[in-house]
């Protein structure tokens, strides 16, 4: 990275997530001493539909038809709002762009379009798609232990009619709140869980990409990469977060992953943050800096 100028760390999260979800990472980066913004990619935040029908209590049928924002966004959407907001960073000094989950596919298609906006780019348990499409990964044998079912249990509404994903993450149906939590957040506690299922909105876009979205050598492929694994992570299993680093590395050999490991399910490192923003303070200091 550039100088000794502070970097800015850009926050990318998941599907049916928000920058609501990065606060508490956000407060011990801080704590650290690095800055931060957490972004809201098209039709999340406060951009996000949340309908009467939503609310308790609750009108199923209502949920199931209720139109939202998030309608018709694309990834080449949310693409470029990111790139305006490492356009608006980069101006500050360096920039670490951070995605988890889904953010990958984001993260991933603005280093192709932008990677001069990118001092380096960290994935934690996020999807960087290289030989397949992000749903193609479904059907391959790292992910056959994933519960695909989970979200199901929790389904609104009919994504082709809605043009949009939805889950209903306020039900009170047991076994669909224990699957969400096998799937998510198993290593936390009940009250752990059902707060962080508070900070989900309900609906996501259908676009994950396409071949075209994969990852480009020859403008993704200069970006310094970063892959955190997450050791217990139950919907982006370890064989797969270790499958998309393999890729990565033959086709980038001369730019390889620098490889870190977190323990925790899939969202543990955001609801225990103190080792992940450690592990992002190593990777913001400069080369000759030892880490303290």
């Amino acid at each position: 990275m550039s100088g000794q100028r502070q970097p800015t760390f850009v926050l990318v999260h998941g599907a049916f997530a928000n920058s609501f979800s990065f606060a508490p990472l956000q407060a011990e980066l801080g704590l650290l001493g690095h800055r931060s913004v957490a972004v809201d990619l098209p039709g999340h935040g406060f951009g996000a539909t949340y309908t009467r029908a939503y609310q308790a209590p609750q009108d199923l049928e209502g949920l199931a038809g209720a139109p939202g924002s998030i309608k018709g966004v694309t990834l080449a959407d949310n693409a470029a709002h990111l790139i305006g907001v490492l356009e608006r960073a980069k101006r500050h000094g360096p920039v670490i762009l951070v995605a988890h989950s889904r953010g990958g596919v984001t993260a991933t298609a603005a280093a192709n379009a932008r990677p001069d906006l990118i001092d380096r780019i960290v994935y934690v348990a996020a999807w960087c798609p290289v030989d397949l499409d992000v749903g193609a990964y479904y059907a391959e044998p790292e992910m056959a232990t994933v519960d695909v079912a989970a979200l199901g249990a929790a389904m609104a509404g009919d994504p082709a009619e809605l043009g949009l994903l939805r889950v209903n993450f306020r039900t009170a149906d047991p076994d669909a709140l224990a699957a969400l939590k096998a799937a998510f957040l198993a290593d936390g506690t009940d009250e752990e869980f059902l707060t962080f299922l508070n900070t989900f909105q309900p609906d996501e876009n259908l676009d994950a990409g396409a071949s075209t979205d994969r990852a480009q050598a020859a403008t993704w492929g200069r970006v310094p990469k970063t892959f955190v694994r997450l050791a217990d992570d139950a919907s982006m299993p370890l064989a797969l977060q270790d499958r998309l680093i393999r890729e990565g590395d033959r086709l980038t050999p001369d730019n390889p992953y620098d490889v870190r490991t977190l323990e925790g399910s899939h969202l543990k490192w955001l609801v225990d943050p103190a080792p992940a923003a450690r592990v992002l303070g190593e990777l913001a200091m400069p080369p000759d800096v030892p880490p303290s």
